[in-house]
């Protein structure tokens, strides 16, 4: 694809990712973060983005959360590390957005499946969010679209500077 490419990353094995062309709005691939056995496949996720070729990252920072277990806090951390380390490795200028800013910026709150209805109407052709389990696609695609309107704008001001 020739057009601009902002990829989006809602990082965890059962996150997802999003690439998103500014220049034709209504236009949105997300898909699943790529897993095998509970991991992420970092291999296909660099295949994937070699094949997309995206100008701009923009990934969701991640935190451990109150209450989750320790385990489960490592395969977080572990996905969220693979995620940005193929990105760093392809060399992909990106950006981390914490999730209150990007969600401010769509007027939304943590309920995910209202970031699940705001990608439905915002792309309503795409049918890559019609599963409830589709919100990491989701928040994907309203993250890449974030990072479009904000954090590349920033990008291409500090480049030309």
């Amino acid at each position: 694809m020739n057009a601009r490419c902002i990829l989006g990353i809602d990082p965890g094995v059962t996150g997802g990712v999003a690439f998103y062309f500014p220049d034709q709005p209504t236009v949105i691939v997300a898909e699943d973060i790529p897993n095998v056995a509970g991991e992420v496949d970092a291999d296909a996720f660099a295949a994937r983005l070699k094949q997309m070729r995206p100008d701009f990252a923009v990934i969701e920072r991640a935190g451990a959360m109150p209450g989750q277990g320790v385990s489960s806090t490592f395969k977080f951390g572990a996905a969220y590390g693979a995620l940005c380390g193929v990105v760093a490795a392809l060399g992909i200028p990106s950006h981390r957005v914490a999730p209150a800013v990007w969600k401010r910026h769509f007027k939304l709150d943590r309920d995910k499946e209202k970031s699940r209805a705001l990608a439905v109407q915002l792309w309503p052709g795409a049918g890559c969010f019609s599963r409830k389990s589709d919100h990491g696609r989701a928040e994907a695609a309203l993250i890449a679209r974030w990072g479009a309107a904000v954090a590349f704008q920033a990008e291409i001001g500090r480049a030309a500077a």
